[in-house]
C-alpha cells in the first residue's frame, strides 16, 4: 500500500515505524504535521490508501480523517484519553501499561480501536519507556492494525474512556521536604526529557531532567550534597538523588554542573573505586569484569558525547586496554549507544566552532585508541539507538553487535551538511565498497540493525531479549577461544598493513579538513542546523529526502 505518515517530527518512533512497514514491503512517504493545508496538501500529492500518525501533538484536521483513515498511535492503554497519558503512568507508579492503535476522529483519543498492546511499566525516565516499550509494543501494534485494514473485513471497535488532562507543573512539583527518593524519581522520570519539573537549583528556577538514585549519601533534605562529573546530588527526606540535566528559562538542557557554575563549590564526591560501582550511584562510565572480558559501559545521556566526556571515556578504554583481559566490549547506554558530539554544550560554548573542534577532536582521539588496541579483541555492543559518529565510533571496534529493534543513521548530512569525522572514510568503504559508502552517506535515512548487518556494515544482529546475556555469553567464548592468539595475530598484522599503506593520520587529516571548513567556514549551514536542534524550534517544512511526494519528480499514482 501507499502510506503516508503524518508526524510531529521524525523520532524514534517515527523512524523505526517507517522501517518496519518499508521492510514489509509498503510505499511510504513522510509528512510533518505543520498545519492543516499542508498536511491536506500532503495528502492530495501522494494520494494515500491509509495514513498512519505515530507522533502526533495536535489533533488531524476533519478534513482529512472523514475522507480517509487515519490511524493514530496513542502511548496508553485502551480506553486512556489526554496527552500526558504516559506521564500519569510512571509518575503514579503503576504496574503495566500499554499503547493503542485508533482511529482519528472528533474526540481526541476516542476514536475505533484497530490494534492494542501491553507491556510491564518499569521504573525509569519517560524518554526510555519511550524508546524502548512504547516503541516496541507501537511496532506490533501497527503492523497489526496495517494488516487489519489491508484485510478488509475487520470492524474496529469503540471503548468507553476516560480523559485524564495533561499534567501541569502543579502535579510535578517536588516537596524536597516530604517527598521520598522513590517519590522524586517518579516525578522527574514522568517529566523526562520533555519538559522537566521546575524546580530550584542554587535559589534560581529552572527545569531538571535526569535523574538517579544515591544508595548511601544523606544529608538534610533539599540541601545539595555534593557533584560527581557534570551531576550534582541533592538529599531527600529518606536519601538523596542525582540530578544530571537542567534548563533555565529561555535556555536549552546541559549538564547540571555546565548550567550551574556554582557547582563548582561543592566538594567533589569520588567513587569509592575508580569506574567500579559499588552500590546504586549516578556514574557514566563503569567497568566490570567476566572470565576475562572487561565491560566498559558509559551511559551518557541522550547518547551525546562532550568533550570532556570523550577524554574521559578514552582515559577509560586506556585504562581498561592495561587490564589483564582478552576482550574489552564496549557498552554504551541503555537507550543509546552513542549520537557523536554534544551539540547542546557547543552550542553553550563562547565559542562553538572552538567547541566543534575540540569536541570532534575528542572523539577521534578515542575512535583511534579503540582502532588502535593492540592487546585485546574490541566489540561495540549496540544496545541502544546510534547516530551519526556514534555508528562510525562503534564500527571502530573489531566487532559490531547490535540489537534487532535498533534504529540506526549512519550519516552527518542532516545536521547542516556536516562532512563527518570518526574514522568512516577508513571504515565504511572496505565493508560495503565504494558505491555503497557513497550511499549510506547520502541516504540520510534511519537504517534497521537487520539491514546495517545486511550491507555488511555491522556484523551480527542479536535479538532484543536478553541482548546483553547474549554478548556476554559471546564474548567469554571469544576470549576463552583456543584461536584467540592467531586472531590477536591477524589482526595486528592488518593493522600494521593498513598503516603502511596509508596511516591513519592521514585518514584523520582528510576528514578534520573537511569538518573544519563545516565549523570556520563561509557556510553557516551547521551553525544554523545545530541551532535549531538544540533550540527545539519548530519545523516549518518537511525535509525533501522525507516528504517524496514533494519531489519534482514525483508523479500522481494512476
Amino acid at each position: 500500500m501507499r502510506i503516508l505518515l503524518l508526524t510531529h517530527s521524525f523520532n524514534s518512533l517515527a523512524q523505526r515505524v517507517y522501517c518496519e512497514l518499508t521492510e514489509l514491503g509498503h510505499e511510504l512517504s513522510i509528512e510533518f504535521d505543520i498545519g492543516d493545508e499542508v498536511s491536506a496538501e500532503a495528502v492530495a500529492l501522494f494520494a494515500p490508501d491509509l495514513i498512519v500518525a505515530p507522533f502526533l501533538k495536535r489533533a488531524i484536521p476533519e478534513s482529512i480523517w472523514a475522507k480517509h483513515v487515519c490511524l493514530v498511535v496513542h502511548p496508553g492503554i485502551v480506553g486512556d484519553r489526554g496527552p500526558s497519558a504516559l506521564d500519569w503512568a510512571i509518575q503514579h507508579e503503576l504496574p503495566e501499561w500499554g499503547v493503542t492503535v485508533l482511529q482519528a476522529e472528533a474526540v481526541l483519543d476516542a476514536g475505533p480501536v484497530w490494534a492494542a498492546g501491553m507491556f510491564a511499566l518499569r521504573s525509569a525516565k519517560k524518554s526510555s519507556v519511550y524508546r524502548n516499550e512504547v516503541t516496541e509494543a507501537a511496532v506490533l501494534a501497527v503492523r497489526v492494525a496495517v494488516d487489519r485494514f489491508q484485510a478488509v473485513n475487520f470492524a474496529p471497535e469503540r471503548v468507553p474512556g476516560q480523559a485524564h488532562p495533561a499534567m501541569r507543573q502543579a502535579d510535578r512539583a517536588i516537596d524536597w521536604a516530604r517527598h521520598t527518593s522513590a517519590a522524586i524519581l517518579a516525578r522527574v522520570n514522568a517529566a523526562d526529557g520533555f519538559p522537566g519539573v521546575a524546580d530550584e537549583l542554587f535559589g534560581q528556577s529552572l527545569h531538571v531532567f535526569d535523574a538517579w538514585p544515591e544508595a548511601t549519601l544523606t544529608g538534610e533534605p533539599g540541601s545539595l550534597l555534593g557533584r560527581r562529573a557534570s551531576a550534582v546530588c541533592r538529599a531527600t527526606v529518606d536519601g538523596a538523588i542525582w540530578i544530571g540535566h537542567v534548563r533555565r528559562p529561555g535556555g536549552i538542557k546541559l549538564p547540571a554542573t555546565l548550567a550551574c557554575p556554582e557547582a563548582a563549590e561543592l566538594p567533589e564526591l569520588p567513587l569509592a573505586e575508580l569506574w567500579k560501582s559499588p552500590s546504586a550511584t549516578w556514574q557514566d562510565i563503569s567497568y566490570e569484569e567476566v572470565e576475562g572480558v572487561g565491560f566498559l559501559g558509559f551511559e551518557f545521556y541522550n547518547g551525546a558525547m562532550s568533550t570532556s566526556q570523550c577524554r574521559r571515556l578514552t582515559a577509560a578504554f586506556a585504562w581498561a586496554a592495561a587490564r589483564p583481559t582478552r576482550v574489552i566490549v564496549l557498552r554504551g547506554g541503555s537507550d543509546f549507544w552513542s549520537n557523536g558530539i554534544h551539540l547542546n554544550t557547543i552550542e553553550a560554548a563562547e565559542s562553538p566552532a572552538d567547541e566543534s573542534w575540540a569536541n570532534i577532536n575528542a572523539i577521534d582521539d578515542l575512535a583511534e585508541a579503540i582502532l588502535r588496541c593492540a592487546t585485546q579483541l574490541t566489540v561495540a555492543a549496540v544496545g541502544g539507538n546510534a547516530g551519526a559518529g556514534g555508528c562510525f565510533l562503534a564500527r571502530a571496534a573489531d566487532f559490531v553487535w547490535v540489537r534487532d529493534g535498533v534504529i540506526l543513521n549512519p550519516h552527518y548530512k542532516n545536521m547542516g551538511n556536516l562532512f563527518g569525522s570518526e574514522f568512516w572514510t577508513y571504515l565504511l568503504p572496505p565493508r560495503v565498497g565504494a558505491e555503497g559508502a557513497r550511499a549510506i552517506m547520502r541516504h540520510r535515512l534511519p537504517m534497521t540493525a537487520r539491514e546495517a548487518v545486511r550491507l555488511g556494515f555491522y556484523d551480527a544482529c542479536l535479538p532484543g531479549p536478553g541482548f546483553a546475556v547474549d554478548v556476554a555469553r559471546r564474548a567469554v567464548e571469544l576470549a576463552a577461544a583456543p584461536d584467540f592468539p592467531s586472531r590477536l595475530a591477524e589482526k595486528l598484522a592488518r593493522r600494521e598493513a593498513d598503516e603502511a599503506s596509508r596511516p591513519l593520520s592521514a585518514y584523520r587529516a582528510g576528514e578534520l579538513g573537511e569538518m573544519r571548513r563545516n565549523f570556520y567556514g563561509f557556510d553557516p549551514s551547521y551553525h544554523v542546523a545545530r541551532y535549531h536542534f538544540v533550540a527545539r524550534t519548530a519545523h516549518s517544512w518537511t525535509p525533501r529526502h522525507l516528504a517524496r511526494h514533494r519531489d519534482l519528480d514525483w508523479k500522481m499514482p494512476e
